[in-house]
């Protein structure tokens, strides 16, 4: 079945006229749009959730620095902070930052990760899918039509505006991956469509003009720790929609917003390396560090 889906209220709009899912309509937009089944679209999707659970598992059993030597030990430390004392929140809570942090240090090692939507921003649709998945204790069914859900997000997002932070900072990156995984949470907590749309938009409205300033123009700081707590971000969305709370903006008002909101946006803001952390006291220190340790 052939859809023309570039806008949220097209896709909301295909999923009441033919009465189904998101993960539905998308899973059969993308088997007719390159010629194949939808279980060959769900064998492919299934892949890269068996990637991600890799990674996350290689990156909780690591502390290696990066060449930098700037990052590589955060998850380390939480494990064992979560040892001596549980976090405040629960079981999730610890599982879902120790899974972000752990997926983007295995980025910086140059290990297998999945870009989901970019590198710099991979830790979080992972981190909030898996461990909602083994919280929940839910299907491997359940999770590949969560990650679907979380791929239309950020389809949705991508007619509209590059998932780059050179284009639109990091509310390209790390705010569409939050929003995807607030949808792919939602999913995996039995909300409706509506709902799965309005948790993806609460969460990308909330962090518009998030700023791309790599220090040494590195994706590691603020990178790595801005993972985890965007993860964090979707859930709060995820419970606000279950809620019944509304974004009063639209989705597609909201994107609208972000593209404008990168446009205005300063280019020194976005991963230049030329504007806020990277160029504060301590950003300029490390920079130079690294510039010796390279030998420029």
């Amino acid at each position: 079945m052939e859809y023309s889906i570039s806008t949220f209220e097209k896709l909301l709009y295909a999923c009441n006229q033919n009465n189904k899912k998101i993960y539905e309509i998308m899973q059969e937009k993308e088997a007719f749009d390159f010629e194949i089944s939808t279980e060959e679209v769900r064998a492919k999707t299934l892949k890269n959730i068996n990637a991600m659970k890799d990674a996350i598992i290689s990156g909780l059993c690591s502390s290696e620095k990066s060449f930098s030597g700037l990052c590589g030990d955060d998850t380390a430390k939480l494990k064992e902070k979560y040892k001596a004392a549980p976090a405040l929140f629960g079981n999730l809570f610890e599982k879902i930052t120790t899974y972000a942090l752990a997926t983007m240090e295995e980025n910086l090692r140059m290990n297998k990760i999945v870009a989901c939507p970019t590198a710099g921003s991979c830790g979080i649709v992972p981190a909030v899918i898996i461990a909602l998945a083994q919280e929940k204790d839910v299907t491997q069914d359940d999770e590949v039509n969560a990650l679907i859900t979380a791929g239309t997000i950020g389809y949705i997002i991508s007619t509209k505006v590059a998932m780059a932070g050179a284009v639109a900072g990091c509310q390209a990156e790390c705010g569409v991956a939050s929003a995807m995984s607030a949808a792919a949470a939602t999913q995996l907590l039995g909300g409706s469509n509506k709902q799965i749309i309005n948790a993806a938009t609460l969460a990308l409205k909330n962090v518009l003009g998030l700023t791309c300033d790599p220090v040494g123009g590195l994706v590691e700081i603020p990178c790595v720790k801005r993972n985890a707590f965007l993860a964090i971000h979707a859930i709060t969305a995820a419970e606000l929609v279950l809620a019944n709370v509304e974004s009063k903006i639209p989705p597609d008002e909201v994107v609208d917003a972000m593209v404008q909101t990168g446009q205005l946006m300063s280019p020194l803001l976005k991963e230049t390396s030329m504007g806020g952390l990277a160029t504060t006291k301590s950003g300029i220190i490390i920079n130079r560090e690294l510039q010796k340790k390279e030998g420029i």
